[in-house]
């Protein structure tokens, strides 16, 4: 196709390579001015590096960039930012002991005569846009107060301050809850009706047909198809990007449930600023059942885990497993005890980034006689470890088991965390967001493995935001709610409309 400047954006035959491994090759991207257009692909496809060589991260081998129909050189994000293209990451960069306003305009300061800061004319900037979008935050919050949703606004706002016309969204629902997900595309149409472009990067069929115009599709760094959304289903978007027929339903028979294996009772604790957010809590998780949690983010789901795996204090009440108390003891100790854990940030909790891959995978494990020997890793035993974990759960790169876990995408960092901790062949799996940031193929995978793990005879703790997982995976479901379980039902007896109910406060009398 020829330059056009009904295109806010051209890209064609971009190619990169990494070393020997080529990332994208000759994929093109076509973006109608005014329009919401999404690349979908599965996870290492090349849908962030292709939108990190947009916003001048990246610097492509060879290929073309236009916009609004004029060849472009875009050599780093600066230049981006100057030709009114913005990104929001998929992990937002955010100071957190700063205030909306100050992450907003750091880098692009405001001020007066002696270099002094004018953070009155920058706050009133920032509320105008707030205003003009209905975007909702708080100008003079801490970074550190404000929900993960709030976060991402936040984001936003720096690019618009920026004067963005061209906004990328990497995975912009993958940390959201189902309300703020509607919020969050109400905001889109807003921007798109006063004329911005919106790029976004997902896996998530279902919010692209909701949001979307059109949809590239990249499969394993090569293009595949331009589509307009309201003209293909859900199936064929998601045989489109893997390649192949995927199955959006949970297959699964019956639970046969065992014994009880792991209880909290009356379980009381604080946040960081001394205020109650678990308020005597009780669940109890049967083997060969998965026991999900339903709610609202920010109702005591973080604490609730960080409690169990010993990462905070509980006030009162106890965490136990097989009968044994394990509450405020140690991290070791919960691991030692059969208990494994699929963590909600993987960023903070689930790898260390500047590791390998093969490290990574024998993070639990290292000190086992599997792994070392007087203090001494073998080395051998761990790459091969990792090369079977990483074939098991096509993790991409093929063969990155020596490179750095932070050069995976997040879904191939996901994909790792989650057979590191099955692995650990733990009594019971704490699953908390497990298919966060994963494609169709992967969530099909994942939902397998862990009715694969419930059929073995584990106990399965799934915390879940994504409703729609919960009701998918879960054989019974706890409705969790200003940090207490208010109800628990079979999931035979659960339905969206009365577990939304109970998510809100509400009961099932009413």
């Amino acid at each position: 196709m020829e330059n056009n400047s009904a295109y806010a954006v051209q890209m064609k035959d971009i190619t990169i390579r990494f070393g020997s491994y080529c990332a994208l090759n000759k994929v093109r991207l076509d973006v109608k001015k005014g329009s919401v257009h999404a690349i979908l692909g599965e996870n290492g496809a090349g849908k962030t590096t292709l939108m990190n060589i947009l916003y001048g991260l990246y610097q492509k081998d060879s290929g073309e960039i236009s916009l609004y129909g004029k060849t472009e050189e875009i050599r780093n994000p600066s230049m981006a930012i100057a030709k009114g293209i913005g990104m929001v990451h998929q992990h937002f960069m955010l100071v957190e002991n700063f205030t909306v306003t100050q992450n907003i305009i750091l880098g692009m300061e405001t001020v007066k005569g002696a270099g002094i800061l004018d953070m009155r004319s920058a706050r009133q900037e920032v509320e105008d846009i707030v205003k003009r979008y209905g975007l909702q935050v708080d100008p003079d919050a801490l970074i550190s107060d404000i929900s993960v949703g709030m976060q991402q606004r936040v984001e936003i706002l720096k690019a618009l301050y920026r004067g963005a016309e061209i906004l990328i969204l990497d995975e912009p629902t993958a940390v959201l809850t189902p309300q703020e997900i509607d919020e969050l595309i109400g905001i889109m149409k807003k921007l798109i009706s006063d004329g911005k472009t919106i790029i976004i990067i997902t896996h998530k069929l279902k919010e692209i047909k909701k949001s979307a115009d059109y949809c590239t599709i990249i499969r394993r760094g090569e293009y595949v198809d331009t589509v307009a959304v309201k003209d293909v289903s859900q199936e064929e978007l998601a045989s489109m990007m893997v390649g192949r027929k995927v199955r959006l339903e949970v297959e699964k028979g019956p639970a046969k449930r065992g014994e009880v294996i792991f209880e909290v009772s009356d379980l009381d604790a604080m946040d960081e600023r001394g205020v109650k957010v678990l308020k005597r809590l009780s669940i109890r998780v049967r083997g060969g059942e998965i026991f999900g949690i339903a709610g609202v983010d920010g109702n005591g789901q973080k604490e609730l885990v960080e409690v169990i795996t010993n990462l905070r204090k509980a006030e009162s009440g106890t965490v136990k497993i097989h009968g044994r108390e394990i509450q405020n003891t140690t991290t070791r100790n919960t691991m030692d005890s059969g208990i494994s854990t699929i963590h909600e940030d993987r960023q903070k909790r689930g790898i260390i980034p500047d590791f390998t891959v093969a490290d990574n995978v024998v993070l639990d494990t290292f000190r086992s006689g599997r792994f070392s020997s007087k203090g001494i890793l073998n080395k051998k035993a761990i790459g091969e470890a990792a090369e079977n974990l990483l074939k098991e759960y096509d993790v991409r790169p093929n063969g990155c088991k020596d490179l750095l876990i932070r050069g995976l995408s997040g879904g191939n960092q996901q994909k790792v965390i989650i057979g590191r901790e099955i692995a650990n062949d733990p009594d019971l799996l704490i699953a908390v967001q497990p298919t966060r940031g994963l494609d169709v193929g992967a969530i099909e995978y994942v939902h397998k493995t862990l009715i694969r793990e419930r059929d073995k005879g584990k106990a399965i703790l799934l915390i879940s935001l994504e409703l729609d997982e919960v009701l998918a995976l879960a054989d019974t479901i706890g409705v969790i709610y200003d940090g207490a379980v208010n109800a628990v039902l079979d999931r035979k007896e659960a339905n969206e409309e009365n577990i939304g109910l109970l998510m809100a406060g509400g009961t099932l009398h009413e």
